[in-house]
């Protein structure tokens, strides 16, 4: 089994064609993982504030304000929510 580690939701950006880009970083802001949803399948989906990912799926964020911001959101995520709230 592959090592997983836990990333919290930093970032929901909606797209054009009717998609939605959640990303997801480590605690550090170094590493993130990327989905796309469409509208619909959100909807009937429940997204939480935190997911467990294998360590292998992520990758690295190479800028630097981006991996502060990031680091700075998973905080607040952290502060204010459980792994599995709903958000």
């Amino acid at each position: 089994m592959a090592d997983t580690e836990r990333l919290w939701l930093v970032a929901r950006e909606y797209g054009d064609e009717s998609l939605v880009e959640l990303v997801y970083a480590t605690p550090d802001g170094e590493r993130c993982v990327v989905k796309h949803f469409s509208i619909q399948l959100l909807r009937a989906k429940d997204i939480t504030a935190a997911i467990e990912v294998e360590s292998d799926r992520l990758e690295s964020v190479g800028d630097s304000d981006t991996r502060e911001r990031y680091a700075v959101e998973v905080e607040r995520a952290r502060d204010r929510h459980d792994p599995d709230d709903v958000v």
